[in-house]
């Protein structure tokens, strides 16, 4: 990765002079941390935070995940309600209704205060009115984008209606003035379809705070256990080949045992498996942590993180594991970008997502662990919150 541009320098006007106006910006996603504590939210959070310090003031426009009246005020960033919450899934699926209910919802964003408009790519509809709103008044746009599905992954997740659903992501990708990729591998991604003419493409990728990693890797974790797997229990997540993986081991003799941090639809299936003949007794299903904090505790005191999903914009888990620590295993898979960040046999591995290569992979990184354990911290430390917020905080004022 290349490293982030300088700062920007906000100065301090000379004597006499008026001071000048702070850069407002204006962010419009639907889920925040810490209510919802997925990748884009952490990285929204650790941004965000860290970009208003640097004297931007931020105005995160969302549904109302808190139970106090009016505005949030948290980590000087406001946050303002402008629609109810809404379930953002229903089974496996991002839900309809709350895309369509929260692009709506976005329309307010017209009479807002604001210099610029963030908008987060998921769900994509809101993109639309990001625009609309952006273009009445007269307000540059930056959307992030996450990853890049393209019509063939649309369409087997919805079938026909994907091939509407891909027009809908590539129209959306031509309408901002910057796109900020979240990956270099979604970069490549929005390069390929938009060509030359498209907006300009920028990327920021996610990041760790190594001050944060080591506090919770010197605390007590919430579960131990020697394998460790963390994310929203989806089928594409492959949580399955994980357990599979670890039953091959157990039965050739290693003791091995496994946490599985996280809910979601495919759970009480996952719990049904681990009850069959040589898992029993060796996984903890602990759900969602209180806080990630505890998550990264437990990432930190594991001996690997198994993480074959075939589906990951970025793969923030991965990276917060290496910075731990801890070597990663991962699915060899086009769509999942997670697989960049890994070095094969320094860091970890990656392989075909099942069951007897995962079961061979993690034989092959316990008994290198000591090795790939410190060439994964080195490889993490390139990614500093610090420097990326810097980053944004130059494209925002560019």
């Amino acid at each position: 990765m290349a490293a982030p541009s300088p700062s920007p320098q906000l100065t301090t006007p000379a004597a006499g002079t008026p001071a000048p106006a702070r850069l407002r910006l204006a962010v419009l996603t639907d889920a925040v941390y810490p209510w919802h504590a997925g990748g884009k939210e952490i990285r929204q959070h650790e941004l965000l935070r860290r970009i208003a310090r640097q004297g931007i003031t931020v105005d995160v426009y969302t549904m109302k995940w808190w139970s106090s009246p009016g505005d949030l005020h948290r980590d000087g960033i406001t946050y303002h309600a402008i629609c109810p919450l809404i379930p953002l899934y229903r089974g496996e699926r991002r839900s309809i209704r709350q895309a369509l209910a929260f692009a709506a919802a976005g329309l307010r964003l017209a009479t807002a205060r604001f210099d610029v408009l963030e908008a987060d790519m998921v769900p994509v509809l809101q993109v639309f009115t990001a625009r609309l709103v952006a273009w009445l008044r007269r307000r540059p746009l930056t959307v992030t984008w996450h990853e890049f599905w393209g019509r063939e992954y649309w369409t087997d997740y919805l079938g026909p209606a994907g091939h509407l659903a891909a027009a809908l992501e590539a129209g959306a990708a031509r309408l901002p003035g910057t796109i900020v990729a979240a990956s270099e591998g979604t970069r490549a991604r929005l390069r390929a379809v938009l060509g030359s003419s498209g907006p300009r493409i920028a990327c920021i990728p996610n990041g760790i705070s190594a001050r944060e990693v080591a506090q919770a890797a010197a605390s007590e974790p919430a579960v131990r256990a020697d394998l460790v797997v963390a994310g929203r229990l989806l089928a594409h997540k492959n949580v399955d080949v994980a357990l599979r993986a670890l039953q091959l081991l157990r039965r050739d003799g290693q003791q091995l045992t496994m946490a599985i941090i996280g809910d979601g639809p495919e759970r009480e299936r996952l719990e049904r498996l681990s009850g069959e003949p040589g898992l029993a007794g060796a996984v903890t299903f602990t759900g969602a942590l209180p806080g990630h904090r505890d998550v990264l505790a437990t990432i930190a005191h594991a001996r690997a993180l198994v993480f074959p999903s075939v589906r990951e914009g970025f793969g923030m888990v991965a990276l917060e594991a290496m910075a731990a620590g801890t070597p990663v295993i991962t699915a060899d898979h086009p769509d999942n970008l997670a697989r960049d960040l890994v070095v094969p046999d320094v860091t970890g591995l990656v392989v075909p997502p099942r069951p007897e290569t995962v079961a061979a992979a993690l034989s092959h990184v316990l008994a290198h662990r000591e090795r790939m354990s410190a060439a994964a911290r080195e490889r993490a430390l390139s990614y500093d919150w610090e420097e990326l917020a810097t980053a944004a905080a130059k494209e925002y004022l560019s």
